[in-house]
């Protein structure tokens, strides 16, 4: 049957408009469907959510870095590696594509700020680590190099394409609707065992409880007047698990989604360590596991929901374990 593959390309924009023009045909005229955010140059996290329901109905990912770091949110990530970020979690295949040299890329299509230069030499490694990768030194480079690596990717990873609805006959849908159906199934079946798997695991390792200490690092970013632009700062922070829940669960009623989550947490440990001025936040590492951790003690679940405009995000509730303990914790008892 004949099918048509969704490519997303992902890349920072302004610097990289001749190149991702050429690559949008030759992805055209290899009879694929071409995805990117030509709409949307200017991001935001609003934005980055509706990218996201588009990375999600693609075949593959594309991703184009050249040199510069790009636009970045409140966490100091740029829009660009968060679709990376995204795409890789969702298991979506990578095809990413490095240039050769950024000491060779002009100045006007280059970071000349330190610190998103240094973020961008980080993002290069984290992309090449672990996965082949290519490297290109001009457009047309670039736009080869996309087309043998994306045809050799559809012949080694074949997706689930898009189908012309009047090309696929009843009997055929029936029988492709089935077979995902049992493969479904399969995966469900796979995933509660591997749930069992680490719930067994975790309560066999020792699972750190509420009265214990743990250490986490945070990243303030404050203004500076001197250098004329934000500056990181970082501080180490040991609090009981328990305190921090406490701290945590009154905020948590209001079911917050996880860009909401992170600044709750950040402004709970700029108030605990007395920080002053500027915004603070958990490394992504730490966040993660103060999620995963508080989960695992059955304290909150992380559901995946609509928003009030329809689009769709994470969001973090408390168990009726955590509501339990936070109202043991908070509650105001007579002297």
């Amino acid at each position: 049957m004949d099918k048509r593959y969704q490519v997303f390309v992902s890349s920072t924009f302004s610097d990289l408009k001749d190149e991702r023009s050429k690559v949008m045909r030759t992805i055209m005229s290899m009879d694929c469907i071409p995805a990117g955010m030509e709409l949307f140059p200017a991001m935001d996290e609003e934005q980055l959510e509706f990218i996201k329901r588009i990375i999600d109905d693609c075949d593959y990912y594309l991703l184009i870095i050249g040199g510069r770091y790009g636009s970045v949110n409140e966490e100091g990530i740029s829009y660009t590696e968060k679709e990376y970020d995204y795409a890789v979690q969702k298991g979506i295949p990578v095809l990413a594509f490095l240039h050769e040299d950024i000491n060779a890329i002009p100045l006007g299509k280059s970071e000349v700020d330190s610190t998103k230069r240094e973020l961008l030499l980080h993002f290069r490694e984290k992309v090449a680590k672990g996965r082949l990768v290519q490297f290109w030194s001009n457009a047309d480079d670039l736009n080869g190099k996309v087309a043998v690596s994306l045809s050799q990717t559809i012949k080694q990873h074949p997706a689930v394409g898009w189908v012309r609805a009047n090309l696929q006959t009843s009997a055929e849908s029936l029988q492709e609707e089935n077979k995902l159906r049992r493969e479904l199934a399969e995966l469900k079946s796979y995933v509660s065992g591997l749930e069992a798997k680490v719930t067994q695991d975790v309560q066999m390792n020792d699972l750190a409880s509420l009265d214990d200490e743990i250490t986490l690092h945070v990243i303030r970013k404050r203004w500076s007047p001197s250098v004329r632009h934000d500056i990181m700062d970082s501080y180490e922070a040991t609090i009981t698990w328990g305190e921090l829940f406490g701290k945590l669960a009154p905020q948590m009623m209001d079911n917050p989604n996880e860009e909401n989550a992170k600044r709750i947490l950040g402004g709970i440990f700029h108030s605990y360590l007395d920080l002053g001025s500027g915004a603070s936040y958990l490394e992504r590492d730490d966040f993660d596991t103060v999620k995963i951790q508080f989960i695992a003690l059955k304290l909150i679940d992380v559901v995946y929901s609509k928003t009030t405009k329809g689009t769709m995000a994470l969001f973090w509730c408390l168990t009726p374990q955590g509501k339990e303990y936070m109202i043991q914790r908070r509650v105001v008892r007579k002297q």
